[in-house]
């Protein structure tokens, strides 16, 4: 099955036309035609199954057919990292975090970060196309790039970590995690977050966690955290 991403759909809707660039994607690109049948979500829990009723290159129009409703997770689980100097890197974190399954992305800037700048709408385009190659039906929110400060002055829920290279105690996240529990997690850059960003992270709350023996990029970092949040879980 193909997925495709149209955020306007709802349940009222009974027809809808793609825009020209999916037009010409579902047409030209994959030869589809009058009868076919397409799946399209619209990143809110629907998966709607729907028939092209005019296949044209650059106003497809589409009948639904059919409406399947996916239950959320009992738990939100919240990535907040701070963006690789690399933006390819930063890329392929957005995309695998939403393949393994993460409710929400913030990213950071920090006192060490290389990369003060973030293209939101290119790391939705991101995590919408992750989103359907993996064909789930829910999109993650992800959040304007914002300073450590603005972060962690805003109120936050659950369980909350903080994964640094310092030589502090820490626990190991995999025996910190409870399943259907709200979870947040600060990932920081490849200078790793400052010291006075650790302290303050521990002020608001925030328990230093260890993701392993090695020391891993940002990058890895946050695909194990995700990882592990997603074992125990549906483990």
């Amino acid at each position: 099955m193909q997925l495709f991403y149209n955020a306007t759909l709802d349940t009222s809707i009974s027809q809808f036309v793609f825009d020209a660039e999916e037009s010409r994607h579902v047409t030209k690109v994959l030869r589809k035609k009058e009868g076919d049948i397409l799946h399209i979500t619209n990143g809110k829990g629907y998966i709607f199954e729907a028939e092209i009723i005019d296949a044209t290159l650059k106003k497809c129009k589409a009948q639904i057919v059919s409406t399947t409703k996916k239950h959320p997770e009992r738990y939100w689980f919240h990535m907040v990292v701070a963006p690789t100097k690399s933006n390819d890197r930063f890329e392929w974190f957005l995309e695998k975090a939403t393949e393994i399954g993460v409710n929400e992305i913030t990213p950071i800037i920090c006192d060490h970060s290389e990369r003060k700048t973030v293209k939101q709408e290119r790391i939705q385009k991101v995590v919408q196309s992750a989103m359907k190659q993996s064909l789930q039906a829910f999109l993650p929110k992800v959040n304007d790039a914002m300073t450590y400060d603005q972060f962690l002055e805003k109120q936050h829920s659950g369980l909350l970590f903080i994964a640094h290279c310092e030589d502090d105690e820490k626990a190991d996240l995999k025996r910190r995690v409870a399943a259907d529990t709200d979870i947040t997690i600060l990932i920081g850059p490849e200078g790793d977050f400052s010291r006075k960003e650790i302290k303050m992270a521990y002020e608001k709350g925030f328990v230093p966690v260890s993701l392993g023996q090695n020391r891993l990029r940002t990058e890895t970092a946050g695909i194990v955290a995700c990882t592990i949040v997603n074992t125990i879980n549906n483990g």
